[in-house]
């Protein structure tokens, strides 16, 4: 079933439900898996993977020992983790670790960040500077082997690739930017960067996103207290108000791919933002009507 993005309906404020009071200091990477109907996240700076199933409403947690900012979906219903400066799998029936891969970052200060899987199970993770462009992204494929594909970021942030797989998206979260490449699903190459979202005009910088199966990206806006939505082509289709000022990262999820799941933040605010946004750092979900699209896994 398609639908007319000109007709299609942003959600009020009042759909968005807080499902979990997580208290996060920062919520990040929601993956659904749809074969469990259960929704993975991470809490960063709390070195935290956790499980949450929206039917009991139970939340579990696995403890770890640095940050965790990326989490895609691997074989044997294990987790492949970003994990500071290292690729390890997590086992989540006996929450034991096993590092695959560690990097050594061209400069100091630098962590991993966002990442996914594309169509051939290939894991892509951006780090984080403190510094302006020494950001880098990297491809980490099945056979153990890491790539240096892109260069020049601060914030490597919300990726993903349109349904046709002919295109790729970055997020650099500190100029404000989205960016789309041209991408060769069998080769796993990326070229001619072009600006599709610039935000720069606004105070808020654009985080994580996911893609519908129209193609359409759904982005998180740190400090923007919403979600805004945009065409493959960049305009905006629209925005959902949130009761927290940082949501940081967005998945569709659910038994039809059409609940919109929202990790968020409370890092970095004060007293009186963390009360203006008493929420902060919770997990909320609301209603759509567009579908996502089922995720790759390692």
């Amino acid at each position: 079933m398609t639908h007319d993005k000109q007709q299609m309906t942003i959600p009020q404020q009042q759909s968005v439900q807080n499902v979990l009071s997580a208290r996060a200091r920062l919520g990040e990477c929601p993956v659904w898996d749809a074969d469990r109907q259960v929704l993975f996240w991470v809490d960063v700076f709390n070195y935290r993977v956790h499980r949450f199933d929206p039917a009991t409403e139970n939340d579990r947690f696995f403890e770890l020992e640095a940050p965790v900012s990326a989490i895609v979906l691997a074989k044997d219903g294990q987790i492949l983790m970003a994990l500071g400066d290292r690729i390890a799998l997590l086992n989540p029936e006996t929450g034991e670790t096993t590092t695959l891969h560690q990097v050594q970052f061209p400069y100091p200060n630098t962590r991993f960040n966002d990442g996914k899987c594309d169509a051939q199970g290939r894991f892509w993770i951006g780090s984080v500077s403190e510094a302006p462009e020494q950001a880098e992204l990297y491809r980490y494929d099945p056979d153990g082997s890491m790539q240096v594909m892109e260069t020049g970021l601060t914030i490597s942030n919300g990726l993903g690739w349109s349904p046709d797989h002919s295109t790729f998206y970055l997020t650099d979260s500190a100029p404000h930017k989205i960016y789309a490449y041209d991408f060769e699903v069998e080769t796993g190459t990326i070229r001619d960067r072009r600006l599709l979202i610039d935000l720069s005009d606004e105070e808020v910088e654009p985080d994580g996103l996911a893609i519908d199966v129209e193609g359409n990206l759904w982005s998180a806006l740190w400090d923007g207290w919403c979600i805004a939505c945009f065409t493959p082509e960049g305009q905006e289709l629209g925005r959902i108000k949130l009761p927290i000022q940082r949501p940081t990262s967005v998945a569709f999820g659910g038994s039809h791919l059409t609940d919109l799941y929202i990790t968020s933040a409370s890092v970095g605010l004060s007293q009186k933002a963390i009360q203006q946004g008493f929420y902060a750092g919770d997990v909320f979900r609301c209603s759509t009507n567009v579908s996502g699209r089922l995720i790759y896994a390692f």
